[in-house]
């Protein structure tokens, strides 16, 4: 069974490209956000059409996740209880859906940017992160043997190695200290970064900016992540970044993230 979080940055500008990468690589499940689609907008056609069913979140032109799936969809989730809101007043986002696949849980998330330290979305992202948390120890207490992953764009880069130049981000999100710590916290709880011993660093990434030819410089970052449960740690024996998806005209400033799982 092949899993697959990818950020792609506008499904509908990009769903010929997301169809055809589908195609190539016989990905069983795809965990997609930034979908930046409402419901009426989300290609749902196009992926039934190559046999995968269809869960998608998408409140406006904003966020929006994802799961296609070809081994069936479960139990869907949209969003998860108590998560805190943006805006005024403050309302839930399009960040979150859980679907069971294969008789495997998975989540597809787009944790919040934060912008700056001194943003007060920093704290809606550390709050977001610390209900996620709580939620996460709860289903995980009453099914600890169900294989389950968090996935997806976690806008955290945990390590110094996950980005190209520490200096440069001195003094910017994505690599704070709080920032760090509510990533470590489900380490802590016991969840598997699975993807990184397969791919390790430095210089490994799944971000790179549109601008400044970050790409070609090298000059990304890893925010992409595979979090999973020790049910689900268990049966990976594969994982990769197609990083190159991320080249050539029309590419999400993402590359996919793929793991594969034993039967």
């Amino acid at each position: 069974m092949r899993i697959a979080t990818w950020n792609v940055n506008s499904i509908r500008s990009r769903v010929d490209r997301v169809v055809d990468w589908l195609g190539r690589t016989d990905v069983d499940v795809l965990l997609m956000q930034e979908t930046k689609a409402k419901e009426d907008q989300f290609p749902h056609d196009r992926f039934r059409d190559i046999g995968y069913e269809v869960a998608h979140h998408g409140l406006n032109q904003w966020n929006g996740v994802a799961v296609v799936s070809r081994v069936g969809i479960e139990d869907v989730s949209v969003g998860f209880p108590d998560v805190p809101g943006w805006g005024e007043p403050p309302a839930p986002e399009a960040r979150a859906i859980g679907a069971t696949c294969a008789g495997v849980r998975l989540w597809s998330l787009y944790v919040p940017n934060g912008r700056t330290l001194d943003d007060p979305h920093l704290d809606y992202k550390l709050r977001w992160l610390q209900t996620l948390r709580d939620q996460t120890n709860a289903w995980r207490a009453a099914e600890p043997d169900l294989p389950m992953a968090l996935a997806g764009d976690f806008n955290i880069a945990p390590q110094d190695e996950d980005v190209w130049s520490m200096g440069f981000f001195e003094g910017r999100t994505h690599v704070s200290p709080p920032e760090r710590a509510a990533f470590q916290g489900f380490l802590d709880d016991g969840l598997v970064d699975v993807v990184r011993p397969h791919t390790p660093g430095p210089g490994v990434y799944t971000y790179w900016d549109y601008q400044q030819l970050r790409f070609p410089k090298r000059q990304g970052m890893r925010i992409d992540f595979v979090l999973g449960t020790p049910p689900f740690a268990d049966r990976v024996q594969g994982a990769a970044i197609d990083r190159e998806e991320r080249k050539g005209k029309g590419a999400s400033d993402h590359a996919p993230v793929v793991v594969e799982l034993a039967d």
